[in-house]
């Protein structure tokens, strides 16, 4: 065990003082391996274990499929969600808008399964992150989509409130909904 465990620091020690590190984590160089992606999984943990890693090797995955065609993917992608998230604390990154983008697709994911459970990831990424509009919005629509509409409202008038930034997406949001629109912002908007 001893063994291990010094052969675990010396490969923390090497990628931290890799000077092209940042490659690494920029998604040049993910795991070969396109099922399982544990390699990149405990690359990320053992090394800088930040949002901006997380979401730049999620994001990679995604691309791999159509999540609402493909439940193996599907099943895949909320796991490693779910593990992006226990492994990021919300105390250190509530204010990093690559920790709430996380919290945000994890709950739009979520939304493809149970919606209920979904409905409780949307609620964390919003009390975690509320200075995002994005968040909020995506709540709404979220709320919207179960044809909660006064839900969906109740949730853009607290973000505006509390001063949830870009305020010209709250709007926005807002004046789409008072039009009835089903999609609360435009692939344009986003």
């Amino acid at each position: 065990i001893t063994s291990i465990m010094n052969r675990v620091r010396n490969l923390k020690n090497k990628y931290r003082n890799e000077e092209n590190i940042t490659d690494e984590f920029n998604c040049t160089k993910i795991s070969a391996d396109t099922t399982d992606n544990s390699g990149t999984v405990n690359q990320i943990m053992m090394t800088r274990n930040n949002p901006e890693d997380w979401l730049c090797f999620l994001l990679k995955l995604e691309k791999k499929g159509v999540p609402q065609m493909d439940v193996s993917l599907l099943n895949r992608l909320i796991g490693r969600y779910s593990q992006a998230v226990t492994a990021l604390p919300a105390e250190k990154y509530s204010q990093d808008e690559s920790y709430a983008r996380i919290l945000v697709r994890f709950a739009e994911l979520k939304a493809l399964q149970d919606p209920e459970e979904a409905r409780d990831q949307f609620h964390l990424a919003r009390l975690n992150c509320k200075k995002f509009a994005f968040v909020h919005v995506a709540f709404a629509q979220f709320e919207l989509s179960q044809e909660n509409e006064k839900k969906c409202k109740q949730i853009l008038q607290k973000a505006v409130e509390c001063s949830a930034v870009p305020l010209e997406l709250l709007e926005t949001a807002l004046q789409n909904f008072h039009l009835k629109k089903k999609q609360l912002l435009s692939d344009e908007e986003k």
